[in-house]
Parts: C-alpha cells; structure tokens; sequence
C-alpha cells in the first residue's frame, strides 16, 4: 500500500500485513521455527511440561521435550517493503486444537511442519486445513537422529494432493524458515484471482 505524501512529492509505502499460521503436531519444531525467523522478540506461551501430562501428550522419538507450548508463539517477519507476515504457532497437544479455529481466522495460509519420526502426529494438522480449503504447504524439519526419505515417499505417507508444495527445511535455521514462509506465500497468491494477484503487486 503506498500513500502520498504531503508535498506531493516522495510517498511512503505501508506494508500489507498477511496472518500466516504455522501448525503441526507435538513437538516438531512450530516454536523453534517462529523464533528463528522472527525478527522481534517471539511471544512464547511455553510451560515446564509436568507429570499431569504422563499417558496424555505422546513424546515418542522426542523424549528429551521439556516444554510445551499451551496456548500460541508469536512472531513477525518483513519479507519486503511491502510485505510483512504475523506468526502464529498452534499449540500441538489434542486437548489444545479447540483454540486452531480461532487462531486460523484470518490467516491466508499455514505451514504445516512435519517430523518424519512421528509423521502420524502431522494427520489432524492437515486434515483440519484441507477440511477448511485453507492453503498450506508441508515443511518437513530435518532432525539429525531421523531417516531420510524422498519426498514422493513422504507425500504417500501423509496422502497429500500433488497440489500441495512440500519442502525440506531446517527450523533452526532462519534462512531456511523464511524460505518455507516465501514458498507458502507464492503458493497462496498462485491461487488468487489474477485480477486479485494485480491488485495486490500494486
């Protein structure tokens, strides 16, 4: 959004800001990847995870997991002048998914971040946004102790449409996050109207 100035002479440019939801089981990286990328101070609702959670929250594969996030990370990155993305981190234990439709109000699109340790935690995520034709992308976050699969093995496994883009990354890392950000962003705006796509470069 550009606005003129005063004079008449030099504007300024406004950046659109596009709500961006960042989803996935338990403990597969959604925090680590909000706070690599975000260039403020992320807002982390983590809590000491407790013995309340022992036969609750399954911590197969992640056993080291000391803390859960129990309610949204938060974070922002400006992708250009133009363009600034708000993070939002769901929370990946089942007794918290009944806070996903509100945090999903709103937001153009989701990365769906993916362990293919625990691939079986990754179902609902996708499930719940294929149900409400949001857009998403699967992110598959590298772990050291994982197996390496291709991506066509991974895509069978999880039983997403050739449609979906679906990337390595490591969320650690922030280049590697805000390179999943930019494929989600360019896989929503191929999905609008191409007078909505103009409208939106201008």
């Amino acid at each position: 959004m550009v606005l003129p100035s005063s004079d008449g002479g030099t504007t300024s440019v406004v950046p659109t800001p596009l709500k961006i939801i960042v989803a996935g089981g338990f403990g597969v990286g959604k925090t680590t990847l909000v706070g690599s990328v975000s260039e403020i101070p992320p807002l982390s609702t983590e809590e000491l995870m407790t013995t309340a959670s022992d036969g609750v929250d399954d911590l197969t594969g992640i056993e080291a997991k000391r803390t859960t996030t129990v309610a949204l990370d938060f974070g922002r990155i400006t992708i250009s002048p133009h363009l600034v993305l708000y993070l939002f981190g769901t929370p990946g234990q089942e007794r918290f998914w009944y806070m996903w439709d509100e945090l999903a109000r709103g937001a153009i699109g989701t990365v769906v971040l993916v362990d293919t340790r625990r691939l079986d935690s990754s179902f609902s995520a996708i499930d719940f946004f294929e149900h409400r034709q949001i857009p998403f992308i699967v992110a598959v976050n590298r772990f050291a102790d994982a197996d390496d699969y291709t991506e066509e093995e991974i895509r069978g496994a999880l039983a997403i449409s050739p449609n979906v883009p679906l990337m390595f990354c490591d969320a650690r890392q922030r280049e590697s996050s805000k390179l999943v950000l930019i494929r989600l962003v360019r896989h929503v705006m191929s999905k609008l109207p191409k007078p909505a796509m103009a409208a939106s470069n201008a």
